[in-house]
């Protein structure tokens, strides 16, 4: 994925506090070649083991997954960072810690829709601490199915969010891995 490393130094920005805006090109301005190519990439890494779901957690993630479900064949489940009036059934809940956003909100995702003892792929665009890939996984697993695999468009590698689902089984790829911001952007690989 030479091209996305390229938008990410000639369009990136480094914010303060560790943040690293690709709103031109991967979660505002979609790219849509761009992320047409992520899904095939996924999809390639990802095709060695059998899932029955995509997972991601609105909004941002939501491009790179339909792209990775479609190119799978796989459908794909959205959790919600709020429940709505109209999300009735089964629901399930649990805290997370939003690194962006600097706060605690609730994951929300109705259970019915995901197959019980289902193996569950996740696809969303940014991996830091992995509090939201570990929420994610919770939920699955409420659900009763297992989250067995993880890709992330751009991993801060130096944020340490692979360990705990490296750790909870989980097949971890990413397409771009930065160990460094500052002084300039770095990549690990």
């Amino acid at each position: 994925m030479e091209r996305l490393r390229s938008l990410i130094l000639t369009e990136g920005r480094v914010l303060e506090g560790g943040a690293l805006l690709v709103d031109s090109f991967l979660n505002h301005r979609v790219d849509a070649a761009l992320i047409r190519d992520i899904g095939a990439a996924f999809a390639g890494h990802f095709r060695v083991r059998k899932y029955e779901l995509v997972v991601t957690v609105e909004s941002s993630g939501i491009a790179p997954a339909v792209m990775t479900a479609l190119a799978m064949g796989l459908p794909l489940l959205i959790c919600k960072k709020s429940a709505s009036r109209v999300m009735n059934g089964e629901v399930s809940q649990t805290p997370v810690r939003s690194f962006t956003k600097g706060d605690t909100y609730m994951m929300t995702l109705k259970s019915s829709y995901i197959p019980d003892g289902s193996r569950v792929l996740l696809i969303d665009d940014f991996l830091a601490s992995g509090d939201s890939a570990m929420g994610v996984r919770e939920l699955v697993r409420l659900a009763g199915a297992e989250l067995t695999g993880a890709g992330f468009v751009i991993e801060k590698t130096f944020q340490g969010g692979r360990i705990p689902l490296e750790d909870a089984g989980c097949d971890v790829f990413a397409l771009a891995r930065i160990s460094a911001l500052e002084p300039e952007i770095s990549f690990t690989d």
